[in-house]
């Protein structure tokens, strides 16, 4: 069911896909004229931008970008020719990169629980910094103990984050010492610590008391004559507008620069930010495909849906801001929006106000480039959403 979304890309014969920002309804009706319905397009002038500005907000932070939410090798190529570096969690995201041309030295492998042949996949194309949490994962890692280096992931619950990381994965601050002398016992080199306070979390105060813990706890093991812990990754989790705005990212992440600034000296700083920067990227292009009046209100069929491009909503607690493409006059009242599959739970909205709708009628779903192509399926052969990527090189290039 999980089968690769349909992605145009563009040969060198072809002209590259460019839309320029405000996209007009005459931009987005070309594209489902040519293209079809539903679409959904990735703009790279947003990608470089909001990496720019992440950049800008955590200066001297390594910056690795994770595949996870939005795994397209050309917004890898974009994000690589901007300077980033990259964060991976399977053998296929491995796969990914080495397509892509990204140096393995580039790379980091975060996932703490792994088989052995993806701690040997990563090995074999030259990334060599991993993440384990528990005595079993580091044991994995006695017959690469010559290769591999690892970070122990510190668990840290907020509980403003739309998705809570820690509650799956991170072995608790106090046992975080303990664990970095099981590693040295066995002959495995520990470089660091990381911790993810979640997704998509209000505040930055989870981040700087975990990046206190960690500072705090960076000297306790040189007081047990550990080698030196000389890397720190403080995860990623930094949000964005959705339904309800976002705060301003210089100003959420103040705390985190005062708090990376008490580090002891020398601690090599990376981040691991995915939403923040393929988020607001991405756009969805759905049509209405019928429609019902049931029970007062209007329900409309799209042909995109939760087991598609809006998937998100199910697996990321996400909503995404949705609107017609066309101006529409007439009141605006409270309406159904529905995916296309014969299953109750695929509705995207209830009472979201709308003009009154027809068939063949565009809408667009914005800040849909995190969690939405990535996890979308064909269930009900209705397929998903194709997927353009424009605007690959800057205007000028």
């Amino acid at each position: 069911m999980n089968k690769p979304a349909r992605i145009i890309r563009n040969r060198a014969a072809e002209t590259e896909l460019r839309l320029a920002e405000p996209y007009t309804e005459a931009a987005l009706t070309a594209l489902v004229v040519r293209f079809g319905s539903p679409l959904l397009f990735i703009d790279c002038n947003v990608i470089r931008r909001q990496y720019r500005t992440l950049a800008a907000a955590l200066p001297g932070v390594d910056l690795h970008y994770a595949l996870k939410p939005q795994p397209d090798a050309t917004v890898v190529k974009v994000l690589a020719g901007e300077g980033a570096w990259f964060d991976l969690a399977t053998s296929g995201e491995v796969e990914l990169v080495r397509r892509a041309g990204i140096a393995p030295e580039r790379c980091i492998h975060t996932h703490p629980i792994k088989r052995d042949e993806d701690i040997r996949k990563a090995l074999d194309y030259g990334v060599t910094t991993f993440v384990a949490d528990n005595p079993d994962e580091i044991a994995k890692f006695k017959p690469f103990r010559d290769r591999a280096r690892l970070l122990l992931r510190v668990a840290y619950r907020s509980s403003d984050a739309m998705v809570d990381l820690s509650r799956k994965f991170g072995c608790d601050p106090e046992g975080t010492i303990a664990l970095a002398e099981t590693a040295a016992r066995a002959g495995v080199t520990v470089i660091g610590l990381s911790f993810h306070v979640g997704s998509q979390v209000g505040t930055a105060d989870a981040h700087a008391r975990a990046i206190e813990i960690c500072s705090r706890l960076i000297s306790e093991a040189a007081g047990h004559g550990l080698p030196p812990l000389e890397v720190l990754d403080i995860g990623g989790g930094f949000p964005i507008d959705y339904l309800e705005p976002a705060p301003d990212i210089d100003k959420f992440c103040r705390p985190i620069r005062a708090a990376l600034a008490k580090l002891p000296k020398g601690i090599r700083v990376i981040s691991e930010p995915g939403r923040y920067i393929c988020g607001p990227a991405g756009f969805c292009l759905t049509s209405v495909m019928g429609r019902a009046r049931r029970d007062g209100r209007w329900w409309y069929y799209l042909d995109d849906g939760t087991y598609g491009s809006f998937s998100g909503q199910l697996y990321d607690h996400s909503r995404y801001p949705v609107a017609p493409v066309a101006p529409h006059a007439g009141p605006l009242l409270p309406c159904v929006l529905t995916g296309p599959t014969c299953d109750s739970i695929d509705v995207i909205a209830e009472d979201i106000p709308m003009p009154e709708l027809v068939d063949g009628d565009l809408l667009l779903g914005r800040q849909m480039g995190a969690y939405t192509n990535a996890t979308a399926t064909d269930f009900n052969f209705f397929p998903r959403a194709r997927v353009l990527v424009v605007n690959v090189t800057p205007a000028g290039n």
